[in-house]
């Protein structure tokens, strides 16, 4: 009976979450207004799982048969899902208003979504991983063509299902290899015959093919042709969330099935293709964002980038390396959060201002603004004392201690280009505006206090990460080890 409380305690999160779930659908149905009250309903049980998952932190179980996981690295990751998904209600307030889509139904899939982000992140079997998986991504394609009116709107949504469903089929090729060589889906069993599995072709084909499947979910080159158009064509706050939660949601679930075979003894069999993906991420995503022109485009292109950083702390397959993922993710879940949140908040009602030189002279316009933008880019590019400096400097130094220094160095030379197009935003938005045509047109901007409450939300925990990272690493440290 203690146990069985205990389990219950344990899964409270999930039950918050679920439990949310089933009262913003009464909401939705039987409330006129549903869309006024559940943006608030949302935040609250955002937040409430949030909280609580942070507070039991320390309380590491494995629940429900063995097939799910809590405590540790787990409620880490469950605090970045919900407490970014919070944030992303709060820029919905007024945002989708603006943007054309102001259904209550938003809300509904915002909380769905989250709770398959959770399952990956929690599993011990693949089959709630796959579950997981496909609970997010049917959300995200229904989050992607939210507004059907829009043409862009639907064809992000059809592109991302059906390259979505293509990038499935990789994944549940690669669960069934596993399963017929190892005659189980547990991964904890997998892992302890892994010495005795990993000579087996058929059994590295299916790791390679599940990495693959989550190379798509990641945006990782040469996985990446969706990312831009799907990002451009969504509204700004669901690109936002694709390039945080989703992505967060996919590293999680290459952690909890490869972390415990990347054990820093020499099992990394894998390396030479992660190394691979990892550089070609870096350099292409870095490179193409030079050329482009809208904002959008551009931070799909460094999503590519950091889903590179991250890719080189899975090369290194040490517990340091998985440690400089999570802390990278929770850096990278603020401060693009808030450059999406910016976005959101500039941008015109007919999906104007999106275009690079819009922000051109931003900051005698609206000087809050454009000093926020500036902290999210200089984060962005990995400059100190911001959180992003300390989320590469976490992977490379995993990689050094992995002896992969020329990964590391070639991760720098890429962070080195990708200063380039983050501070041309900052320079166009303080020295650009002089004498200009958009500065004499003028930028008429419009926002809610909820969404630049969203956004200085995520400034604090970038600076705040930032100034204190040891406290963020030493967490995530004395659960992987």
């Amino acid at each position: 009976m203690l146990n069985n409380i205990q389990e219950f305690y344990n899964m409270l999160p999930l039950v918050i979450l679920g439990a949310g779930i089933l009262i913003s659908l009464c909401i939705e149905m039987y409330v006129k207004d549903s869309e006024k009250i559940l943006p608030w309903v949302s935040i609250i049980i955002f937040l409430s799982a949030s909280f609580y998952s942070l507070a039991t932190v320390n309380s590491v179980s494995v629940i429900m048969q063995n097939m799910l996981a809590t405590g540790g690295t787990v409620n880490i990751f469950y605090f970045i899902f919900t407490l970014g998904a919070a944030i992303v209600s709060l820029l919905a307030v007024d945002y989708l208003k603006k943007y054309g889509a102001y259904y209550g139904e938003f809300y509904l899939l915002l909380q769905i979504s989250v709770l398959g982000m959770m399952f990956m992140a929690g599993a011990k079997d693949l089959f709630m991983i796959f579950l997981g998986l496909e609970i997010m991504s049917l959300c995200f394609y229904a989050l992607a063509g939210i507004n059907r009116k829009r043409l862009k709107a639907n064809e992000a949504s059809l592109k991302y299902f059906l390259l979505g469903a293509f990038a499935t089929g990789f994944l549940v090729y690669g669960i069934a290899l596993l399963y017929g060589i190892s005659h189980s889906t547990s991964i904890d069993i997998i892992a302890s015959k892994f010495p005795e599995l990993h000579s087996n072709l058929l059994f590295d084909a299916g790791i390679l093919l599940f990495l693959i499947g989550f190379s798509f979910k990641i945006a990782a080159f040469p996985f990446h042709m969706w990312v831009p158009d799907v990002y451009e064509g969504s509204s700004s706050i669901v690109a936002g969330l694709f390039s945080t939660g989703g992505k967060a949601a996919a590293f999680s679930a290459i952690i909890v099935t490869l972390g415990v075979l990347f054990n820093g003894a020499g099992n990394n069999i894998f390396e030479p293709y992660l190394a691979v993906i990892a550089v070609l991420s870096m350099v292409y995503g870095s490179i193409t964002a030079i050329a482009q022109t809208n904002i959008k485009r551009m931070l799909a292109y460094s999503s590519i980038a950091h889903a590179g950083y991250m890719i080189i702390g899975l090369a290194a397959g040490s517990y340091n390396g998985i440690a400089g993922i999570i802390f990278y993710l929770t850096a990278y879940t603020f401060m693009n959060l808030g450059a999406f949140g910016i976005v959101s908040l500039i941008e015109g009602r007919e999906e104007t201002n999106l275009e690079l030189k819009s922000y051109s002279g931003l900051a005698s316009r609206s000087p809050l603004l454009a000093a926020l933008l500036a902290i999210f880019m200089f984060s962005l590019a990995g400059i100190p004392p911001f959180a992003g400096f300390f989320g590469k400097y976490y992977v490379f130094i995993a990689a050094v201690k992995s002896h992969l220094t020329w990964l590391a160095i070639i991760g720098v030379l890429s962070s080195v280009i990708s200063v380039y197009f983050y501070l041309r935003v900052v320079v166009l938005m303080y020295f650009g505006g002089a004498g200009s045509k958009e500065s004499e047109s003028g930028l008429k901007i419009e926002y809610g206090n909820a969404g630049l409450l969203a956004v200085i939300i995520c400034v604090l925990f970038v600076i705040v990460i930032g100034i204190a990272p040891g406290s963020l690493i030493g967490l995530i440290g004395s659960f992987l080890r």
